[in-house]
């Protein structure tokens, strides 16, 4: 399938992007094998393949969410560049 090249400055304009007639001709070319390609793949018989959430076996690899010791606040704020007290101490957004 072969996109025209209004048809990519339709696709150029969605996703707010200013594009020369050049990059346009580039791209309907571009998009065209994509487009190909998605169509190949729908062409595949997938009669009996179970759908997939992810391609291997994953199970819940995080540690277990149990409580632990913090580090002290002097420690934590060792190396903080400007302190006040036991919290990090950071420039004004709205002003003082």
């Amino acid at each position: 399938m072969s996109l025209s090249a209004d048809e990519v400055r339709r696709v150029a304009d969605l996703a707010r992007l200013e594009l020369s007639d050049a990059e346009i001709a580039l791209m309907a070319t571009q998009l065209s094998a994509i487009v190909d390609y998605i169509n190949q793949l729908q062409s595949i018989n997938t009669d009996g393949v179970e759908p997939l959430a992810h391609a291997s076996d994953v199970h819940d690899i995080f540690r277990e969410d149990v409580p632990v010791v913090s580090l002290p606040p002097a420690e934590a704020l060792a190396n903080a560049p400007a302190r006040k007290g036991d919290f990090y101490r950071v420039p004004p957004v709205f002003g003082e």
